[in-house]
């Protein structure tokens, strides 16, 4: 019966904590703004690298880990607000839109400072197009639904940089953007009883407007994107 315990073995989802850390070290650490590559080639090269089990279970830590990150920076600065001026802010992670338009010049993106220094263009990216190709297995290695809710508020801030002019929309992070929407639509797809689409989102597909998509290195403009048509496109099934 050897051959049916191996078979049955198989089976079974063989992790390696230790490597996960160290794939985590490598991108942290090898990619990003210090780079001289490329943020497109750098995105190649991370899902390269994280093209297993537990390169998903990395990328899906880095996804949690920027949208957390992210929450504590904005709770920061509402925090600064109101101890410079008496102004209290409301920061929901289920949607920061309502914050954006309250007080949206008195903060800041937070996606570009981010302490644990992945890069929105960069790891960031890549570990959303790790966990949209891999989302089959999702449910072997960590919980979909969290990791939904999480790429979901990426989404979220990503949208609002580019539509409330803090981010410059420019080739890399319309990719970003349409990264995110294509994951949160191959995670729905795998969720046995998926929820309800967040109010950002609802709120963003009601919307048909294209954004100019720049050269980044330099004005020209080389396209453009419907972020409300993608979404539509992409979670409405």
């Amino acid at each position: 019966m050897r051959w049916l315990r191996q078979l049955l073995g198989s089976k079974r989802v063989q992790l390696d904590p230790g490597r996960q850390q160290a794939l985590l070290r490598d991108v942290r650490h090898r990619y990003g703004v210090g780079s001289p590559v490329r943020f497109p080639e750098q995105v190649e090269a991370i899902t390269r690298m994280l093209d297993d089990d537990d390169g998903l279970v990395v990328a899906a830590q880095m996804v949690s880990e920027v949208a957390d990150e992210a929450h504590a920076d904005l709770q920061a600065q509402a925090h600064d607000v109101h101890r410079r001026t008496g102004r209290r802010l409301l920061v929901h992670r289920r949607s920061y839109r309502p914050l954006w338009k309250e007080a949206g010049r008195a903060l800041r993106w937070p996606l570009f400072a981010l302490p644990g220094g992945l890069h929105p263009y960069a790891q960031v990216s890549a570990a959303v197009a790790v966990v949209g190709s891999r989302a089959s297995r999702l449910g072997q290695v960590t919980d979909p639904d969290l990791l939904l809710v999480r790429v979901f508020e990426v989404l979220d801030l990503t949208v609002i940089g580019c539509e409330y002019g803090q981010v410059r929309v420019d080739t890399d992070a319309a990719a970003l953007a349409d990264r995110l929407i294509s994951t949160a639509g191959q995670v729905l797809a795998v969720i046995d009883d998926p929820p309800r689409l967040p109010p950002p989102v609802r709120e963003a597909m009601r919307r048909n407007n294209t954004l100019d998509v720049h050269d980044p290195t330099g004005p020209q403009v080389v396209g453009g994107i419907n972020l409300g048509a993608r979404m539509r496109e992409s979670l409405l099934v």
